[in-house]
């Protein structure tokens, strides 16, 4: 199973007014397991940043003058999501933009062009009702390092929500069950870290090994007069 996490920085909140997208930033997942094959672009938006979302990403015009417009990368774009289930954090904010940006450029929505669309804010209010559920929040819940984000960046987000949404949607591929428990210290939430199965080394026994073991249990079936309970079959049990 192909997915992409995507995130996007762009120069105000509204693209109906004219904000435009600035950096794209997407991470593979194959199979539960990140690739390392990404995408990420910084775009020139032909117009200045709002100071409040300046102060976000920290992409200057000047930065941005001479990176590509949008219509140049969007076929890239395109081509990589292609049929991938897209999981986005906030889905309906980066969603708006990039259907602005493929509107201009005569495109269908952003959405015809992937398997699915999964919103992780969605599913991190199902799973934590109640509680904060920004990024920064999830990360901190499942022990994810985000100490590297002084500002946002689109690729670097993904990164986290990459390895955010791993965590949120373990479930069956971790031999362990995910505990939170109340720190004394900081009042906060410390998890209890899973091994997955896929990850895990399995070393059998030599002949010589079972050998001994055999011998083993044949001196306790001695001990006890009949069969150790190592050895003795599971009674059946009713239809």
């Amino acid at each position: 199973m192909r997915q992409i996490v995507l995130d996007t920085e762009t120069t105000g909140l509204n693209p109906r007014s004219g904000d435009r997208i600035i950096e794209v930033g997407c991470v593979e997942i194959v199979n539960r397991r990140l690739t390392g094959n990404n995408f990420h672009t910084y775009i020139n938006p032909e117009r200045d940043s709002e100071e409040g979302a300046l102060a976000v990403h920290g992409l200057t015009t000047e930065f941005l003058s001479d990176k590509p417009k949008f219509a140049e990368i969007a076929d890239e774009l395109r081509d990589y999501v292609r049929d991938a289930e897209v999981i986005i954090h906030n889905a309906p904010f980066d969603l708006g933009f990039l259907d602005a940006e493929f509107a201009r450029l005569g495109f269908p929505r952003f959405a015809t062009h992937v398997a699915a669309v999964t919103d992780t804010l969605v599913q991190a209010k199902e799973m934590h009702p109640g509680k904060r559920n920004s990024l920064d929040a999830l990360c901190d819940r499942y022990g994810i390092s985000n100490a590297h984000r002084a500002l946002h960046g689109a690729l670097l987000d993904a990164e986290l929500l990459a390895e955010v949404y791993l965590a949120m949607t373990r479930g069956q591929n971790s031999l362990t069950i995910d505990l939170a428990v109340e720190s004394n210290t900081s009042g906060g939430e410390q998890l209890i870290e899973s091994i997955s199965v896929s990850e895990m080394i399995i070393v059998r026994a030599s002949d010589d090994e079972v050998a001994e073991h055999e011998a083993l249990l044949d001196r306790l079936d001695k001990e006890a007069k009949g069969s150790c309970v190592w050895r003795l079959e599971p009674a059946p049990t009713a239809n």
